[in-house]
């Protein structure tokens, strides 16, 4: 597929967005679509109660915008392709990293499915995501068969200070145990190397059980 084609069925209408703490590119969709992360986003104490993703940039009318182009694109019966297209003409092989949703959450299964479409045909690109949905990817695993080891979903805990006890990859924030993401004593950034850190990909690493991240 032309990369033009690409952008117009998936909403990138001027390619990919590109996150400035983390490596590669990414995706985004509206965080007030998030269906469990919005009833959360209500409740005190939660992960989602001071979501980076409802403030700042993320609030201009552009941006909106273009989170709405995306969701909306995702019905696009040409939309596997076109992501596919994108992440794998855009990724740097040498450094084979793709976040998915810097803002916003799975949609339904069929949503979970699609970029288990991606990732199958993308092996290479490295690919994670956060998600709240614990009751939807489940059902995605168990309809998805084989699950691709590159699609890296972390599961993550609703409430300030706690863990889930669940099989997968999670993440949790201000919670002791786990991993503690590095990047906010590099500058807020995963890649380190220039302020003396570590360049982190633990994210990504379906090996490691937790990610743990201070509130921020």
């Amino acid at each position: 597929m032309l990369i033009k084609t690409a952008r117009l069925v998936t909403g990138h209408r001027s390619g990919l967005g590109t996150p400035s703490k983390m490596p590669g590119f990414s995706t985004a969709i509206p965080a007030t679509a998030c269906k469990v992360g919005a009833k959360l986003a209500k409740v005190a104490g939660s992960v989602c109660e001071s979501c980076y993703a409802l403030k700042g940039n993320y609030t201009f009318p552009s941006v909106k915008a273009g989170h709405q182009r995306r969701l909306e694109a995702l019905n696009h019966p040409q939309w596997v392709e076109g992501m596919t297209t994108l992440v794998g003409r855009q990724t740097d092989p040498n450094d084979p990293y793709f976040r998915v949703h810097d803002s916003g959450d799975m949609q339904s299964v069929k949503h979970v499915l699609q970029w288990v479409e991606v990732a199958r045909a993308l092996p290479w690109v490295k690919m994670w995501t956060p998600s709240r949905e614990i009751a939807m990817i489940k059902r995605a695993r168990g309809k998805a068969g084989d699950w691709p080891s590159n699609l890296v979903v972390r599961l993550s805990a609703p409430m300030i200070g706690e863990a889930l006890d669940v099989t997968g990859p999670t993440s949790s924030v201000d919670t002791p145990g786990g991993f503690d993401c590095p990047a906010y004593k590099q500058s807020g950034k995963c890649d380190g190397r220039d302020v003396g850190g570590v360049n982190c990909r633990a994210c990504w690493n379906p090996k490691i059980p937790r990610v743990n991240y201070p509130k921020h």
